[in-house]
Order: C-alpha cells, then structure tokens, then sequence
C-alpha cells in the first residue's frame, strides 16, 4: 500500500490516467499510453511538478505497471498464436534474439553503458516501456537510465506510426504482409494499433497477434538476463555481505510470474468477452498511469545532453528490428 508521503503523486498519475483513458474512448485513434506518457513529459518539464510528488511518482512508475503487465496476459493465449502457424512464434523469437543482440553490439561500438544498452535493446525488440520495466531491476539499472530508454521508446515508436504504411507502400507489400510488419517491428502495443487502424480490413488483429507473440518473449529473455547477470557479476561484494542489505533479484520477478499464469489461464479457461474487456481497460488504466509518471521522470535537458550516440543506437535499433520484422514477415506472409 502506498504511504502517505507517496499519496499527492500517485492520486495526480491516477488522475491524469483515468482522463487519457476517457480521451482514448472519446478519441479510438489515440493511444492512452502515449498521451499519458507525453503529459508527464510535458508537466515535469514545464515545472509542474514538485519535489513532494516524486515519491508517488516514483511508486506509480512501478506498482501499477507491473500489475498492468499481469493483466496483459489476459490479451495472449497459446492456441490464438498457434492457430496462425509456426511463423508468427519463430518470427517473434528471431526479431527478439537479434534485435537485442544486434542492439547491444551496436551500443558497444557507439560506446554506450551496457545497462543503458539492454534497456534500449529490451525496449525496442520485446514491448517498449513495459519491457524496460519488466528487465530494469534485473540488470540493476538507475532510475536516469529506465526513463532514458522510456523516452527513446516513446519518440521512436511515434514516429514509425506514420513512416511504416507509407513504407509499406512505397514498396507495394500486401495488406496482410504490412500487418505482420507493424507487429513485429514497432515497440509498443498502443502504437502499433494505432498502424493496424490505418492500415485497415484486417490489419489490426493480425498486427496486434504478431505483437503479442513478441510480448510473450519477456519473460524469458528476463529469465536468461538475471541467470547471465548472476553469473557475470552478481555476487554480494564483501561489503554489502558483511553488512548485510545486498539482496540478489529473484531469476523471474514476481509480476513476470503473474504475467505467465494470466497467459496459461487465458489458454485454459474460457473466459467471457465482457470480463476480458474490463481486464483490458483496467490494464489500459494501470499502464497510462505507469506511463504518466514514466514520463515525469523525462528531463528533455538532461536527455538532449546525453545526445547523439544514444539516438545513434535508437536509430540503428529500430533500423535493425525494422528490417528483421520485414523480412520475416515478407517470408511467412
């Protein structure tokens, strides 16, 4: 439960949660995450937040998005990504393992810290701000760090709403192979319904499916990071063991634990369309409020300052996973 200390910045990121959700129904064409994430951008940066609502900022960016990311489960069932055949699954594990690989050893050669690296390859190849979310504490990444990759997801992947059908175009592929494109490209969800609905006839279904597949690679490319991470460089030192505070990540972070049973009981359990529909919009909520207080975490300063190789490694990221999800998708299409 949060403290009272918490409460002022938390009540604000619920607020302005529950009012984007009310656009996005007003307005189907707006992603709720996204304009959630540009107001906390925009209050933090034009000073109108204070320094007693950074702890409830601070827990809004973690509580609620991982009970979000639970609930995001309820989207995904194993027979729904079986029914379209083996290319949707293999073409999601290869976007994922070389858009992060290929991410990573670009970071290195730009010279960019390994943390901030993964973040950026997690955040481009699996979900975007969720799955920076769902690695940060595994890779023991500061607070600059997660809401830097945020931020890059966020811009990158606004920008590929518009640029993606008119590629699609410009090189004459079907309806369907841009779909699967859109899905297995884009970082996240909101943005990638919002190419599906451009795209039109069946595009979104079929996008949104192929963007799921990818969001199932989370848990295990979490897994693989925290087995890694220990091995490498994940021992108590002897300071902390003497004194006792070091604590080591668990291999599979709870909420990722609660993200996988949703998927099984999904798969098992008939579920009713108006109880899967509440999930949803109750997930819509928890996240935009993640991504409200996400976005507060922005300084536009402080990131124009870091500058020109972490946006160096954001273009050649969504260059890399852009021309994998194409090729895959021209193939299986």
């Amino acid at each position: 439960m949060p403290t009272s200390r918490q409460l002022p910045g938390l009540i604000i990121a619920l607020s302005v949660a529950l009012l984007t959700c009310l656009l996005a129904v007003a307005v189907p064409q707006l992603s709720a995450l996204l304009v959630a994430m540009v107001a906390g951008v925009a209050v933090r940066n034009l000073g109108l937040l204070k320094g007693q609502h950074d702890a409830g900022m601070a827990y809004a960016a973690r509580v609620p998005l991982r009970a979000g990311i639970v609930l995001l489960g309820l989207q995904l069932s194993i027979p729904m990504l079986l029914s379209l055949g083996w290319g949707v699954p293999v073409l999601a594990m290869v976007v994922v393992t070389v858009g992060i690989i290929g991410t990573v050893g670009l970071g290195r050669l730009l010279g960019v810290e390994r943390r901030q690296a993964l973040l950026i390859a997690c955040g481009f190849s699996i979900c975007g701000a969720a799955a920076v979310a769902g690695v940060e504490s595994t890779v023991e990444a500061d607070e600059k760090e997660t809401v830097t990759a945020v931020a890059l997801v966020v811009l990158f992947g606004t920008l590929m709403i518009p640029v993606l059908p008119m590629l699609a175009g410009f090189l004459v592929i079907s309806e369907h192979t841009a779909a699967l494109w859109a899905g297995a490209s884009v970082h996240e969800i909101g943005q990638v319904v919002a190419i599906g609905g451009i795209l039109g006839g069946s595009s979104l279904g079929l996008a949104v499916t192929m963007k799921l597949a990818r969001v199932l690679m989370l848990a295990p490319v979490t897994a693989i990071l925290s087995l890694t991470g220990a091995r490498r460089g994940g021992e108590l030192t002897a300071a902390s063991a003497e004194a006792g505070t070091a604590k080591r990540p668990p291999v599979v972070p709870l909420f990722l634990l609660g993200f996988l049973a949703a998927v099984v009981l999904r798969s098992v359990v008939p579920m009713p369309q108006d109880l899967l529909q509440l999930a949803s919009l109750l997930q819509q909520f928890l996240l935009a409020a993640a991504m409200f207080a996400l976005g507060a975490g922005v300084h536009v300063k402080s990131l124009l300052s870091r500058g020109g190789r972490l946006l160096a490694l954001a273009v050649g990221s969504t260059v890399l996973v852009g021309a994998v999800g194409l090729a895959g998708a021209t193939l299986i299409g």
